[in-house]
């Protein structure tokens, strides 16, 4: 990734349905790759150059585990290459699956200590734990009282933690469905 991408943040939980099929589908083979430990054919998938390549923090659509490429890296214990080459596509070390675990604490509880010491999060910014929850907490407030305005029914919301913006030079894009420019 360059020096100042705009990753997209796919925080809205719509039903598969609602999605675009080819925007299901890729992100489905990038799940299914990543399930089985196929780092080639992950990284193949996250270099796509079609309108619909997946990026390195997605998770399946509509899956409970909210698992993304780096969760199975660690889950499977793969090679420090292959981490290293999903951190260069945009992967965020800080990203919580859906019970609140990082790729470093997946790795931990397997044993992979050693990879473990590479999923460490490393921040360009210095924040405090209570600063970095009471920002994320009132990000996920500014993003609800937002979405509450447009999206009717009420829908679920998988929030950004703001470490995970912390770690790189990115803008994130949060698209909202129904809100020209989302945030």
């Amino acid at each position: 990734m360059s020096e100042k991408d705009v990753i997209e943040w796919p925080g809205v939980l719509i039903p598969r349905t609602a999605y675009n099929p080819s925007l299901v589908e890729a992100r489905d083979r990038l799940a299914n790759r990543a399930k089985v430990g196929d780092w080639p054919a992950v990284l193949a998938a996250l270099d796509g150059d079609m309108r619909f390549t997946p990026a390195a923090n997605d998770w399946r659509v509509s899956g409970s585990s909210w698992f993304g490429p780096l969760h199975q890296a660690a889950w499977f214990g793969a090679p420090e290459d292959v981490v290293r080459a999903l951190l260069d596509r945009g992967a965020w070390r800080s990203l919580r699956d859906s019970v609140g675990r990082r790729p470093v604490d997946i790795a931990r509880e397997r044993g992979f200590d050693t990879l473990a010491d590479a999923l460490v999060p490393i921040y360009n910014v210095a924040l405090s734990a209570d600063d970095a929850v009471a920002m994320s907490r009132r990000l996920a407030v500014l993003v609800e009282e937002a979405v509450g305005e447009v999206l009717e029914p009420r829908v679920e919301i998988r929030h950004l933690d703001v470490l995970c913006l912390a770690e790189r030079d990115d803008e994130v894009w949060f698209p909202i469905p129904g809100m020209y420019g989302g945030f």
